[in-house]
C-alpha cells in the first residue's frame, strides 16, 4: 500500500525536477551566450541589441530607442554611456527639439556590427516562428504559468535574452 502512495509522489518529484532542470538549462544557455559576447566581442547582450536596433532604424532619440527595445530610458542611457566611451555611438541634441537626444552609430561600430554575432533571441525567434501557431501558444501559456508560479509577474523585463544585475526584486512579495 505504501508503494502505491509513494509512486504518484515520486512521479510528481520527477516531473518537478525535470521542469527545474529545463529552467536551469535556459538560464545557463543565456548566461553562456552573455559570457561569450563579453569575452569575444566585449559587449553585453543588451548593448548588442541596442546597437542592432540603431543600425536597423537609423538615428533615434533615446526615448524612441528605449521604447523600441522595451527597456527603461534610464537603463538605455546608462548603456549608451558605456557604448559612447567605447566609441560605438555618438549622442547629440536634436536640432528640431533641443530636449531630445539623438543617438547615431559611429563608423567604428558599423564595422564591428558587420562581424558581430546575432543576439541570442534572434536564433530563438527564427526557430520559434517555424513552429505551428498552436505550439507557440502552448509554449507561451506554459511559460506564463511558470512566471506566475515563481511570483515574477511584477518584474519589468525586456524581450532580450541576457543575464545581468537585477536592481530590486523580492521573490517573496505578494506570496
Amino acid at each position: 500500500m505504501n508503494s502505491n502512495i509513494a509512486e504518484p509522489h515520486q512521479a510528481v518529484e520527477m516531473i518537478t525536477d525535470q521542469v527545474l532542470l529545463a529552467i536551469r538549462q535556459i538560464i545557463q544557455a543565456i548566461d553562456l551566450h552573455s559570457r561569450y559576447l563579453v569575452k569575444h566581442h566585449g559587449l553585453t547582450g543588451p548593448q548588442l541589441v541596442i546597437l542592432k536596433e540603431i543600425s536597423k532604424k537609423g538615428d533615434l532619440s533615446v526615448s524612441e530607442l528605449a521604447k523600441a527595445i522595451s527597456l527603461s530610458q534610464s537603463t538605455v542611457t546608462g548603456i549608451l554611456t558605456r557604448l559612447e566611451k567605447r566609441g560605438f555611438v555618438m549622442r547629440h541634441r536634436s536640432e528640431a527639439d533641443k530636449r531630445k537626444v539623438i543617438v547615431r552609430l559611429t563608423d567604428k561600430c558599423e564595422k564591428f556590427l558587420a562581424q558581430a554575432p546575432p543576439p541570442l533571441q534572434d536564433k530563438f525567434l527564427v526557430a520559434f516562428k517555424d513552429l505551428e501557431s498552436w505550439e507557440q501558444m502552448m509554449i507561451l501559456s506554459a511559460l506564463q504559468r511558470v512566471v506566475s508560479l515563481m511570483n515574477a509577474e511584477a518584474l519589468d523585463v525586456a524581450p532580450i535574452l541576457a543575464t545581468g544585475p537585477i536592481e530590486s526584486y523580492d521573490p517573496f512579495q505578494n506570496s
